[in-house]
């Protein structure tokens, strides 16, 4: 049996942490190994227990959760973080998704929701529909919308044809499968592909790979 994934609770409500930490606690396959109310703990939170994933309140009176998200994304090996939040559509969100983090969750996700996306983040899959993605920015996209789509597109043409193929299709929502079939290559190769994206680009995970695409209006 494998070991179970190590989740870090952080939010300001203690009302909220314990919640999720009785919701969680009926997962065989999960473990809370820790709580904090502030970002500013998170840091030495996650140094202390060790957590595969962060369940992370996007705002906290302290240091928010964007904030926290950059620090905890720039450490080696860092755990994966899916940031809690009341709105869908919501500009904290979108940077803290192009920071690193996996995916968000709506704090009235079902249970079986938020189950589910603790164990697709832990195995490496963005929760992130492009359907979602095409919101975010289509109501965010601020005065800064037209540079955004200028260093996209500087950045997409840094890659080999293939690899911006690669890179579109993260950004359409398809999976390794997919993009392994759509595109005519090996699971093994499309893998390699997106290593090599996520080093040429210096990024986290796919997540910010999708948002990239979707930035150069290439998805």
């Amino acid at each position: 049996m494998s070991a179970p994934i190590r989740v870090l609770i952080v939010d300001d409500d203690a009302l909220v942490r314990a919640g999720l930490t009785m919701l969680l606690t009926g997962a065989d396959d999960i473990e809370i190994v820790g709580e904090a109310a502030d970002g500013g703990e998170v840091e030495h939170a996650i140094a202390e227990r060790q957590p595969d994933v962060v369940l992370m309140d996007i705002r906290m009176p302290g240091m928010d959760g964007l904030a926290a998200t950059e620090i905890l994304r720039g450490r080696d090996r860092p755990p994966e973080v899916i940031v809690l939040t009341t709105f869908d559509a919501d500009d904290h969100v979108l940077r803290a998704l192009r920071a690193g983090a996996s995916g968000f969750l709506l704090k009235d996700t079902p249970p079986a929701g938020i189950v589910g996306a603790i164990r697709a983040v832990a195995a490496g899959e963005p929760i992130l529909s492009p359907t979602i993605t095409r919101r975010l920015i289509g109501h965010l996209t601020g005065g800064d919308g037209g540079d955004r789509r200028r260093h996209a597109r500087e950045q997409l043409d840094r890659l080999t044809e293939r690899e911006r193929e690669v890179a579109v299709a993260i950004g359409r929502g398809k999976s390794n499968a997919e993009i392994s079939r759509d595109l005519y290559m090996s699971i093994a190769t499309v893998k390699a592909h997106v290593s090599r994206l996520l080093e040429k680009l210096q990024f986290n995970n796919r997540v910010q790979i999708a948002l990239l695409a979707h930035d150069a209006d290439e998805a």
